[in-house]
């Protein structure tokens, strides 16, 4: 067995059946064995879409990704994928060739240093030296990569490992004395939890995409029920509660919904789980619940106090924690006072809610999220871009179930949107698979309609055309006096005839009424499509301000009387 074909039987043995990549001249080796092999590999148009499809690919189904790319611009061409899996903690799987091992640090023909330049936004990398070690890496990689607080590992071969014969087949996991996470949260202070939740009043939880990677929805599902706490989110932890549900308040922060921003810093006890508190989701630091008591529940210790300070920490996995507060809870019985709470919030959960109306032309954006949710089922995964598109998604969509909304966060991506949803409906061919994308970002990632029309992936692509770099027009309008410097489109391509090029159906949308019509036909029909949405430019999200407070927010809600 030569180490390419050693990469490829490591892979298998972990269950790995498809791989996401492109060629190149250091991998040439790799991909003439794997033209015997049966492994499913995507050929992506560009190398970053290979990271961004193993991203998609790992969240929808909570299974590792695996990309593949050619050494130096192929190598760099990954890093932004990578970095987005990294600030998200989504375990993917690097491979990239490497210049022969003779030629490393002799500035050879397309050589990067792909293990030092991504170093800070891997968990670990490994760069096997001898074709006898690869099985061992590969193994391990998995291992690194899903275990703990998930993250990118990677593997750089060089040409000559890959091509070299193994003496041995090895694949047993390689100790990492320094890397052990803790997974059982401390008894004493889950006990210190179920005390401080007893004295609370008006408790409210905070869940974060931690609880969706540690398969812990049923568990805090369970708490928020048992002590009657309405539940956020952050943007990643969308679909950690069934956000039709009574208690869930949606999504907090800089976007989030007005519930949630109003009340957090009027509850005695915040209890958030799996979340790291990042700035888009506290506002200023100093203004964030300051009078609240606060648990914080997540598996990285680093995690713990670093923007929000801890009354009471708790280091573990959040499905095991939360299993054993919940059964610390039993039998507890909800005060009178955290009821009056509850149903306080809910009330006025429904006075908040946005509204929009059906009848307007250029079309609303959040009337087109609407109509999209209408169309969706729970089973549905909605995926989205970065920017305005994103925010009307994550405001005006309720997702439902874990996994089913995936969406670039602490990185913020453009561009990730479109090749995420081509992972996610390979991993979830069953499922609908929706890409929400503004235009801006589209135009990055285009050339993927070639995949989704090669590989017949039933991928619909909306694209939300408003000609402009919405989110930075949007903040240009309402921080910089109106001043939208180089966020207009002079002109765009007719993203309908694009897509025709690359023999993908498109139609395009400027009529209520018309999206829930195109989408239901295009789930019925299960080809890919792209549907090209004509959106009002001008129309914007309330928003903080940076450096304001979480309920400081400026524009306004619109609370129109029709359909909520």
């Amino acid at each position: 067995m030569r180490g390419g074909e050693a990469i490829i039987e490591s892979l298998k043995n972990m269950g790995v059946k498809t791989i996401f990549g492109y060629p190149g001249g250091q991998t040439i080796p790799f991909y003439d064995m794997l033209y015997d092999s049966d492994m499913e590999h995507i050929l992506v148009r560009h190398e970053q879409c290979a990271a961004h499809a193993a991203d998609g690919y790992a969240r929808a189904s909570g299974k590792v990704g695996v990309c593949l790319a050619t050494s130096g611009p192929g190598a760099t061409n990954l890093v932004t994928g990578i970095a987005t899996a990294y600030m998200d903690s989504s375990p993917i799987v690097a491979i990239t060739g490497q210049v022969p091992t003779h030629l490393i640090g002799n500035d050879a023909f397309q050589e990067a240093d792909i293990v030092g330049i991504t170093m800070p936004i891997t968990k670990h990398s490994f760069q096997p030296k001898d074709p006898d070690l690869i099985p061992s890496m590969v193994k391990s990689s998995f291992e690194i990569a899903s275990s703990g607080r998930p993250g990118p590992v990677l593997i750089d071969v060089p040409k000559e490992v890959q091509e070299g014969e193994l003496t041995k087949f090895d694949d047993s996991v390689i100790s990492t004395p320094g890397y052990n996470p803790t997974i059982k949260g401390n008894i004493r202070q889950i006990k210190k939890a179920r005390d401080l939740i007893k004295q609370a009043k008006r408790p409210v939880i905070l869940a974060g995409a931690g609880v969706i990677i540690s398969n812990a929805c049923c568990e805090l599902k369970k708490l928020s029920q048992t002590i009657n706490a309405p539940v956020m989110t952050s943007l990643l932890g969308k679909g950690a509660v069934d956000e039709t549900d009574d208690l869930s308040l949606g999504m907090l922060g800089m976007h989030g919904r007005k519930v949630s921003n109003d009340y957090i810093n009027e509850s005695d006890l915040l209890i958030a789980v799996g979340i790291r508190f990042s700035d888009r989701t506290t506002g200023r630091l100093d203004s964030f619940v300051p009078d609240t008591k606060v648990i914080h529940i997540d598996i990285d210790p680093a995690e713990i106090g670093k923007n929000v300070d801890v009354d009471l920490p708790i280091v573990g996995d959040a499905k095991n924690v939360l299993a054993s507060l919940n059964k610390t809870l039993e039998n507890h019985e909800v005060s009178t006072d955290v009821k009056s709470w509850a149903d306080m919030i809910k009330h006025k959960k429904q006075e908040l809610l946005p509204r929009v109306t059906y009848d307007d032309v250029p079309l609303k954006p959040q009337t087109v999220i609407k109509e999209i949710s209408e169309v969706l089922t729970p089973e549905s995964i909605l995926t989205t871009d970065v920017g305005q598109n994103q925010m009307w998604a994550a405001h005006f969509y309720d997702t439902q179930k874990p996994r089913k909304f995936i969406s670039s966060g602490g990185l913020g991506t453009m561009g990730f949107g479109f090749p995420s949803a081509i992972g996610a409906k390979v991993a979830c061919p069953e499922d609908p698979v929706v890409s929400i994308n503004g235009d801006g970002g589209f135009l990055m990632v285009c050339q993927e309609l070639a995949t989704v029309h090669d590989y017949d992936l039933p991928v619909i692509a909306v694209v939300l055309e408003n000609r402009t770099l919405g989110m930075v027009y949007q903040w240009q309008t309402l921080l910089y006096n109106s001043r939208h410097s180089q966020t207009e489109f002079q002109d765009s391509p007719d993203f309908v005839k694009l897509a025709e090029s690359f023999k993908v159906d498109a139609v395009r949308i400027t009529k209520p009424g018309e999206t829930k019509e195109a989408l239901a036909s295009a789930i019925k029909d299960n080809e890919p499509i792209l549907l090209d949405i004509v959106i009002d430019s001008e129309e914007a999200l309330p928003m903080l301000p940076p450096g304001a407070g979480i309920n400081e927010m400026i524009g306004e809600y619109k609370l129109e009387k029709d359909v909520i």
